[in-house]
């Protein structure tokens, strides 16, 4: 509910593998931790993309997660020149193969989760800091209970994903059917 959206894209190496890769989702943070390490040391290639609150409430979530898979694939030094992606496929001029559940398949593709994760939770400990009333540091800006109090209680911040339900209903700016903030009246008074 809160925050960018995260993507990573890493080219792995045949000559250092990374042991113990599997679903972000799956791993203790410390685990995450440690392995985004040893991949950011050997992996050929990896990078990290991210697109803001204010886009994923403007081109939904999904979009919003193509548009940061797109963006670091294209940082991604030397280029890949085949992709494997989780679930879903990318607008890239690039041979490419969708695997459903692919951060449980493919290394590379778990790899790639590790570090947008790894990425994501550091912003939410950074961010905790400026806004430290909502427990982001701890829940990283999921839609737990500790998060929903805090909404109700303070309202959503500037990063909160107002497309989001549990965020719009605490807002007093609605948005319109495509997702924008309504701010003015059809006259164009605020």
């Amino acid at each position: 509910m809160f925050g960018a959206v995260f993507a990573g894209a890493v080219i792995l190496s045949e000559d250092r593998p990374v042991r113990g890769l599997n679903d972000s989702k799956l791993l203790e943070p410390q685990r995450r931790e440690v392995l985004a390490e040893r991949i950011r040391e050997r992996a050929v290639a990896w990078a990290i993309g991210a697109v803001d609150a204010a886009t994923i409430d403007r081109v939904n979530i999904y979009q919003a997660s193509r548009m940061a898979m797109r963006i670091a694939v294209n940082r991604l030094h030397p280029a890949p020149d085949f992709l494997l992606v989780d679930a879903v496929p990318l607008e890239l001029a690039l041979p490419q193969r969708a695997l459903i559940k692919g951060d449980a398949r493919c290394h590379a593709i778990a790899a790639a989760s590790i570090l947008a994760k790894v990425q994501r939770d550091a912003c939410m400990r950074a961010w905790d800091r400026i806004f430290p009333e909502y427990g982001l540091a701890a829940h990283k800006g999921y839609a737990t209970a500790e998060h929903c109090r805090a909404l109700e209680q303070y309202g959503p911040t500037p990063l909160h994903r107002l497309s989001f339900e549990p965020v719009r209903a605490q807002s007093r700016f609605p948005l319109d059917s495509g997702g924008q903030l309504g701010l003015f009246d059809t006259a164009g008074a605020a």
